[in-house]
């Protein structure tokens, strides 16, 4: 019986792992001191776990364009937010702020982590991930920010 429950327990976790390696801290990828603004189209969105992906097209000054990936929430929480399949449609004209990847490497395409997305009709939805060390900007409504931090009163010692 012992053996039967160490097989499961082994079993249990070699499925995890693929999962636990897949998540990530925002800080072990991305970098809080490289801000993006990416506007384009949606050119493809993957629905994945354990982040989203949207694909944008953005145009250069010059005509060039480049196609940026940017990381966004798991899909169930872009869905409680409000960014549906039919609002990320390939084709879209959106703005993207948020932080590219620490390596900066842009062939064959860029990476990035989305903090919020802007649409044609002025809609701004929060589109990052929550609670991965990603930057206090504004972006997350669940979050204040580094300044409402500062702000806080310090907690008094107890003198017991």
């Amino acid at each position: 019986m012992t053996s039967r429950f160490a097989a499961v327990g082994a079993l249990a976790l070699a499925m995890a792992a693929p999962t636990a390696l897949a998540h990530h801290a925002f800080s072990a990828e991305f970098d809080a001191n490289l801000p993006i603004r990416v506007q384009g189209k949606i050119v493809q969105v993957d629905w994945i776990n354990p982040h989203a992906w949207v694909h944008v097209e953005h145009v250069h000054e010059d005509g060039t364009t480049k196609v940026w990936q940017l990381e966004a929430g798991t899909p169930n929480t872009l869905l409680r937010r409000g960014l549906t399949k039919q609002l990320l449609q390939p084709g879209t004209e959106v703005v993207v702020r948020g932080y590219q990847s620490k390596d900066k490497v842009c062939e064959p395409i860029c990476s990035g982590s989305g903090r919020d997305i802007t649409f044609p009709d002025g809609t701004k939805i929060f589109m990052g991930s929550s609670g991965t060390g990603a930057p206090r900007d504004g972006a997350d409504p669940t979050e204040g920010t580094r300044e409402e931090e500062q702000n806080l009163p310090e907690e008094e010692e107890d003198d017991d």
